[in-house]
């Protein structure tokens, strides 16, 4: 059995079609997308389609990401809708639309369900665990915040005190590789930006990517390892008055 994470599909649904069609996902796998399914790419109305089959299988564990919370929040008010617009609701709404001016009467009540009931705030296995965003090295999930989970940069986080290896998404890599600190691992490599989407065997490490070109290329998570960053030093305390 293998558990493979996906990092942020923004949109991109040939990428995504060409890295399922590449890894071939079997009976047995577990695979873990880390959110962010809409915004910014061409078609997150065929993105979610395709998660929502891939789910009814029985394999797939969905995260939820920070802009499918901005897409939830976005039916509260209009001020919250033209926010979302600009962070790339506007390019899913499109997607809904074969006029290309979707609105969000048009995403169907599947797609809602999905991304509010079917979608987790994390998971994790035996070794590993998954988030769309962050996590705080001092705090069992279920304690994290919404901060945390899905909207905090990865800036050379410390190892969890659970021992387990983060896996997330979020903080986009201009590079289009992976980020390995050993203890966390970060797969959002920029498909929206011809960039690619990346998917990690956690047992194994293969990493395989694919981009919306239907370009692939296949790597090992450890060529990718990199030592953390050393911590600022503390400051000096103050001198003592005269």
């Amino acid at each position: 059995m293998r558990i493979l994470a996906i990092g942020d599909i923004h949109g991109c649904a040939t990428a995504l079609d060409t890295l399922l069609a590449t890894v071939k996902p079997q009976p047995a796998d577990t695979i873990v997308t880390l959110g962010d399914y809409v915004d910014r790419g061409p078609d997150s109305k065929g993105v979610l389609d395709r998660l929502i089959s891939l789910h009814e299988t029985g394999r797939l564990v969905a995260l939820r990401g920070n802009h499918e919370l901005m897409m939830i929040d976005a039916v509260s008010s209009s001020q919250n809708e033209s926010y979302w617009r600009i962070y790339g609701g506007a390019e899913t709404l499109d997607s809904y639309s074969d006029y290309g001016t979707g609105q969000l009467t048009d995403i169907p009540a599947a797609h809602w369900h999905f991304i509010k009931n079917i979608c987790r705030d994390y998971w994790e296995s035996d070794r590993h665990f998954f988030v769309h965003a962050n996590a705080d090295p001092q705090k069992p999930l279920y304690q994290q915040s919404e901060q945390m989970l899905y909207w905090e940069k990865f800036r050379n986080p410390a190892p969890h005190f659970s021992g387990k290896t983060m896996v997330c998404g979020h903080t986009s890599q201009k590079s289009g590789k992976p980020v390995n600190l050993g203890h966390a691992i970060c797969i959002d490599t920029r498909i929206y930006d011809n960039g690619w989407l990346t998917c990690l065997d956690v047992t194994s490490g293969k990493v395989w990517q694919a981009n919306e070109l239907g370009q692939q290329r296949i790597a090992s998570i450890d060529e990718f390892k990199s030592a953390p960053a050393p911590s600022p030093p503390a400051p000096s305390p103050p001198a003592p008055p005269a």
